[in-house]
């Protein structure tokens, strides 16, 4: 029998390399809109590296606040590509990570680290550009004897992330597209994106309709003086 709150399990389902790299040049708010805005971190998970986008499978972990044994073990059980996430309960009193598990997260191969938690070390992760989205920094490190969770669906910023979903994070920030879903969220963000470039460029020769603004508000009850 399973032991809920302190088990491994594995990782089976991991999305194929073509269908990330079609992931990598779609913004986050693009998904996000083609999902109900609803499955999307909240604005506290920020990126605390200097630029540039995170995206790969998500390898979960959950752990108790302030712990970070089983984000080791995670380091350990990643493959190269995937994105380590922790639900790591939103505490930001000790961190989860630093410049040692970034370090070891870099030689694996891994894309990224998502936590919410904080993390310490924040210099290294600017200095090096590794893809890191947490809720703060502290210098205060975490403890090491669990219990925890790998490869369990977990919460972070009210966003439930599976294992194996897709992470995508850039400067607006986080976001999991479920795997079984992705192939359709993806093609929906990508027919918006040339709805937008077709606005963008309807800014620019003055001939974009914008009669759709007082329509709304006369429809809602405004009233016009």
């Amino acid at each position: 029998m399973d032991t809920i709150g302190f088990r491994i399990s594995s990782l089976d389902q991991r999305p194929n390399k073509d269908l990330l790299e079609r992931f990598k040049n779609i913004a986050t708010p693009l998904l996000s809109d083609n999902m109900n805005r609803l499955q999307g971190a909240y604005a506290n998970l920020k990126p605390l590296h200097k630029n540039g986008r995170l995206v790969g499978p998500a390898l979960t972990v959950r752990t108790r606040a302030g712990d970070n044994l089983m984000v080791h073990k995670a380091i350990d059980l990643a493959q190269p590509g995937d994105v380590i996430v922790v639900d790591a309960g939103g505490e930001t009193t000790q961190a989860i990570v630093g410049e040692i598990m970034m370090r070891l997260a870099q030689k694996k191969g891994i894309n990224g680290f998502v936590i919410d938690g904080a993390i310490r070390d924040t210099d290294a992760f600017i200095e090096s550009n590794f893809p890191c989205f947490a809720k703060g920094s502290t210098h205060r490190g975490p403890y090491k004897d669990g219990p925890g969770e790998i490869n369990e669906p977990i919460t972070i910023g009210n966003m439930i992330v599976n294992p194996g979903d897709i992470i995508i994070g850039d400067m607006d920030g986080v976001i999991a597209v479920p795997l079984q879903h992705a192939e359709h969220i993806l093609n929906l963000a990508i027919e918006q994106e040339k709805r937008e470039q077709l606005m963008f460029e309807q800014i620019e020769l003055e001939t974009i309709d914008r009669s759709w603004v007082d329509e709304t508000l006369r429809k809602k009850g405004c009233v016009f003086v």
